[in-house]
C-alpha cells in the first residue's frame, strides 16, 4: 500500500482535519491525493457539485491548510457533473478554466501535481475532444474493475490518450462497485482470468483484474478491516490471464 486517496467533502467535510489529527507523522510515507468539486450546501442539505474557479481555489487552500501537508495530487472531483448536457465549446471552456486553478495551485506549491478523477469519462472525453489546450492533468483516476461497462472504460482510455497521460499515472477506483459483501461477489469464480494453478478468494480475483479493466497502475478501495486489506495486497501478485482478459473485453464491447 503506497498511497491515502481522500476529498475535501468526506465524512462531511472533516476528513481532512481527521487525517492530520490522527496520521501527521504517517502522511508523509504515503502519496497523498485529495479531491476538490463538492462545496457545502444549505443547512441540512446535501453537498452541492461546481467548477467555479474561486470555489476550486478555495477548497485547494483550505485542504493543504487542514491536513498541515501539502497533497502529492489535488484532483478534479467528478467534473462530469457539471458538463453533462453543455455543448462542445461550453463544456471546454468551464473544464478548462476549472483545470487552469489546479495547474496554478501546483505551480504555487499547494499540491505536488493535478489530475481528474471521473467516475463518468463520457462527458470529460466531449469536452477535450473539442480542444484540449490547457488540459493537461498529469494524473487521471477512473472507474476500474469487472463491474465497469464498456462505455465507461473506453471512454476512461480515450481520456488518458487525449490528454497525454502517461500509463504509470493512471489509477484506478471502486473495484468493487461498492461492497465485496453483495451477494453477486459470492456467485463469481472468476478463476478463468488468472493464470493456472492460484489460490485466491473471489474479491483477490476481482481486485487483481481491475489494474487490467481499463490499465492502470493503483487501485484505491476503502475499507474498515485490516485484514481485507492485507487481502487484497496480497492479491497485487496474482497473474492474469491476458488472453481471457483480451476476450473479456472483446465479448463486452460486442454487447455494448
Amino acid at each position: 500500500m503506497r498511497g491515502i486517496d481522500t476529498a475535501y467533502n468526506y465524512r462531511g467535510f472533516t476528513t481532512h482535519r481527521a487525517l492530520a489529527r490522527t496520521a501527521a507523522d504517517l502522511l508523509g510515507e504515503f502519496t497523498l491525493s485529495t479531491k476538490v468539486g463538492y462545496f457545502p450546501g444549505g443547512s441540512g442539505e446535501r453537498p452541492v457539485h461546481s467548477l467555479d474557479p474561486a470555489r476550486l481555489r478555495a477548497a485547494v487552500e483550505r485542504s493543504a491548510s487542514e491536513l498541515d501537508h501539502l497533497p502529492d495530487v489535488v484532483f478534479l472531483h467528478n467534473p462530469e457533473l457539471a458538463l453533462s448536457g453543455l455543448g462542445p465549446a461550453e463544456s471546454y471552456d468551464r473544464l478548462a478554466a476549472a483545470c487552469a486553478v489546479l495547474s496554478e495551485a501546483a505551480q504555487s506549491g499547494l499540491c505536488g501535481t493535478w489530475g481528474v478523477a471521473t467516475w463518468d469519462p463520457r462527458p470529460v472525453v466531449a469536452a477535450v475532444e473539442y480542444d484540449v489546450s490547457g488540459i493537461r492533468p498529469e494524473v487521471v483516476l477512473l472507474r476500474a474493475g469487472l463491474s465497469v461497462a464498456a462505455p465507461i472504460l473506453n471512454a476512461g482510455t480515450s481520456l488518458c490518450q487525449r490528454v497525454g497521460v502517461a500509463s504509470h499515472h493512471r489509477w484506478g477506483m471502486s473495484p468493487f462497485a461498492g461492497n465485496t459483501a453483495d451477494t453477486a461477489w459470492a456467485e463469481l469464480d472468476l478463476r478463468a482470468f488468472l493464470a493456472a494453478d492460484q489460490d485466491c478468494s473471489t474479491p483477490q480475483a476481482a481486485f487483481r483484474l481491475a489494474y487490467e479493466l481499463p490499465g492502470v497502475t493503483r487501485v484505491a478501495v476503502g475499507t474498515s478491516s485490516p485484514a481485507h486489506l492485507r487481502e487484497l495486497v496480497a492479491a497485487t501478485t496474482l497473474t492474469v490471464s491476458s488472453a481471457a482478459v483480451a476476450r473479456y473485453t472483446e465479448l463486452i464491447n460486442t454487447a455494448s
